[in-house]
């Protein structure tokens, strides 16, 4: 979790300094909007519902998609949805995906490039039924 975990400060950092920075400004950068977008993704990807906690290995699986920009193209307000839809899509085409994560405490070079297929194929899907 925590090398999974570990650029989310910095990351959530820089979107609270440029999303302040961007009140003054409307002609932003494309690097600019992308990190103020990423950083609403991360934000997104955080909540969680009240006494309704998420599963450790779905919380590792939910952040590696956001730190390696897998959720840019997902509109903010459907990063909830995503997130219901893709860990259900796991558990039935993947399970060995968060199984793994769970019992070795790591991600695996072999679980990484099965969670990174099951993320695209996943996604692909997702952005036809959106």
């Amino acid at each position: 979790m925590k090398k999974i975990a570990a650029p989310i400060r910095t990351e959530l950092a820089q979107f609270r300094e440029l999303s302040s920075f961007a009140q003054f400004g409307s002609d932003l950068d494309n690097d600019t909007k992308e990190k103020l977008a990423q950083g609403e993704r991360i934000r997104e990807v955080l909540k969680q519902p009240q006494y309704a906690p998420m599963p450790v290995q779905y919380q590792v699986i939910i952040i590696y998609a956001v730190t390696h920009k897998y959720l840019l193209d997902i509109p903010t307000a459907e990063i909830t949805r995503f997130e219901k839809e893709f860990f259900e899509f796991l558990d039935t085409k993947y399970a060995e995906v968060p199984n793994n994560i769970a019992s070795e405490k790591v991600i695996s070079d072999e679980t990484e490039q099965t969670l990174q297929k099951a993320i695209e194929e996943f996604k692909k899907q997702f952005m036809r039924a959106y």
